[in-house]
């Protein structure tokens, strides 16, 4: 049974991932056929599919992370996430939905901080081979204003 601790190990390892700067592995974390999308709290009551972040499946991710290496030009930055716990909505042995928040700080070149983000994942998790991945995860944001300099994957 995939459950509360199994969860929060993973959002913990993830958000590591990121705050570390080892985005190569971030794509790890999904299913080869994923969902992940980065949106706001009235795009998603309003059922807008629409997002600031898009891709469909794994292979969508590692090109986002090739193109921020790679080809896109942007101030150095990183990321902070402090997550809540996680709320289970459902969960059986292979399958899992949960909703977790997060405040993401942003950390520039300068040292300046400032919150990035706030919102909560909306998680599908999937066991494959006995590992936990994402099948799905929604990032809603609390706010409509979104910075043009959403470099990094939330």
């Amino acid at each position: 049974m995939i459950d509360l601790l199994t969860i929060a190990a993973f959002n913990a390892r993830y958000a590591h991932t990121i705050d570390s700067d080892a985005l190569e592995a971030w794509p790890a974390f999904f299913t080869e056929d994923c969902h992940y999308r980065i949106t706001h709290v009235e795009n998603e009551q309003e059922g807008l599919a629409a997002g600031i972040v898009y891709a469909d499946s794994r292979a969508m991710l590692e090109d986002r992370i090739a193109a921020l290496r790679e080809a896109n030009i942007y101030e150095r930055q990183r990321y902070r996430h402090l997550l809540g716990m996680p709320l289970v909505d459902s969960a059986d042995d292979t399958t899992a939905q949960a909703r977790t928040p997060f405040i993401v700080v942003r950390i520039m070149a300068s040292g300046q901080s400032e919150v990035f983000a706030t919102g909560e994942y909306r998680d599908c998790f999937e066991c494959e081979a006995g590992e936990l991945l994402l099948a799905e995860r929604v990032a809603i944001c609390d706010s409509t204003v979104t910075d043009t300099l959403m470099a990094l994957p939330l």
